[in-house]
């Protein structure tokens, strides 16, 4: 599965848990919701994956990808110490150029 450099960047980020990287590949004015919440801008989203990805130790591997024009979908199995694990999700994303404006997390 080939995948835009946006997009592997992004999970390589998340699994090495640098929250910095991985809020780097979003814009300035970028939301995410995840789990009922919602975060925007760069440094609200950087907190929450720092917080998210401590809390259940989560990494993701790719499982299927998606994209037509600006809007693409990135389905992912996701482990960590939480109930349910391993899960499969859906990442629902907009993308801006080579940054992303908007993810959605399903599952």
């Amino acid at each position: 599965m080939k995948l835009p450099g946006t997009i592997e960047g992004l999970i390589k980020a998340q699994n090495d848990v640098d929250s910095t990287a991985f809020a780097a590949y979003f814009t300035e004015k970028a939301t995410v919701s995840d789990e009922g919440s919602s975060y925007a801008g760069r440094t609200e989203i950087k907190q929450w994956i720092q917080q998210a990805t401590e809390k259940y130790r989560m990494r993701i591997k790719p499982l299927d990808f998606h994209q037509t024009g600006s809007m693409a979908e990135l389905t992912v199995e996701v482990t960590g110490t939480f109930a349910g694990s391993p899960a499969v999700m859906q990442y629902h994303l907009e993308l801006e150029g080579p940054s992303i404006y908007s993810l959605k997390i399903t599952g």
